[in-house]
């Protein structure tokens, strides 16, 4: 962050992005501790958008009907 600024970013657009498919769709644990440091470091924030990829049709997870069995 300090080599940010030293080259004169003060702030940000920030893109958060999740595994989304069949996978979850909210952001992990680390996204909002992130933004919390940007911001504590002097960093202006200007928008938080959410670019998790979400299928246009219905994709099935991975296992059967009866779960992933091992």
């Amino acid at each position: 962050m300090l080599a940010a600024q030293d080259v004169g970013i003060t702030a940000l657009h920030i893109k958060v992005r999740a595994s989304g498919g069949t996978g979850t769709r909210t952001a992990g644990p680390g996204a909002q501790s992130a933004l919390r440091a940007l911001a504590r470091a002097g960093m202006r924030i200007g928008r938080i958008e959410d670019v998790t990829p979400v299928p246009t049709d219905y994709t099935r997870r991975k296992g059967d009907r009866r779960g992933l069995r091992c």
